[in-house]
């Protein structure tokens, strides 16, 4: 898989990861971050001065079933799991960016429809920023030479994505719950 698709893969399981568990898989952490030195420990209470949005507690079943109507959603309007599962180095670069542009905007707007996203650091990408004592270390990630103690100043690599509002329609009731698409059999 060249460079383009992996770092694709990585985009999409690290926004599923971050959008349902607010967390980053372990090994896209490892492999995309590498700090030079120790990242500085901020203690639970100074994180009191960022503003967090209010976590709805679910039960885990619900929020994994959320998941998978997330990728069905993105399936269903941007065909984006068959995308992702067919093998795509046959084809050439050009008929791929054709693909592409088409599933890049279905999704967006599915996006665009169900979760509302705004950027957690209001700067321009590589450009100066300083990073405040009383940081969330959940939504500012230090990379590079880290080392002594905020404030700390350093270039905006990626203005980082929070999730503001999500408006997904209603879980269907039983079994289809773990169905993202459902086979289709035409009948002659």
């Amino acid at each position: 898989m060249n460079g383009f698709w992996k770092r694709t893969v990585f985009a999409f399981r690290h926004f599923f990861s971050s959008l349902f568990h607010d967390d980053t898989p372990n090994d896209i952490a490892q492999n995309r971050v590498k700090p030079a030195g120790p990242v500085p420990q901020v203690p639970a209470a100074a994180v009191s001065s960022v503003s967090r949005l209010k976590e709805v507690e679910r039960p885990a079943s619900e929020a994994f079933d959320r998941a998978v109507q997330m990728l069905a959603l993105l399936q269903r309007d941007g065909r984006l799991i068959d995308f992702l599962a067919e093998d795509i180095s046959a084809y050439p670069d050009a008929q791929l960016g054709a693909a592409v542009r088409t599933i890049h905007e279905t999704c967006r707007q599915v996006l665009d429809h169900y979760v509302k996203l705004e950027s957690i650091v209001n700067s321009e990408e590589d450009q100066p920023v300083t990073v405040h004592a009383g940081f969330d270390p959940a939504a500012i990630k230090l990379i590079g030479n880290v080392a002594g103690e905020p404030p700390i100043r350093g270039v905006l690599r990626h203005k980082g994505w929070r999730v503001k509002e999500v408006n997904l329609p209603p879980l269907p009731q039983g079994a289809g719950r773990m169905v993202v698409a459902p086979a289709e059999v035409e009948l002659t």
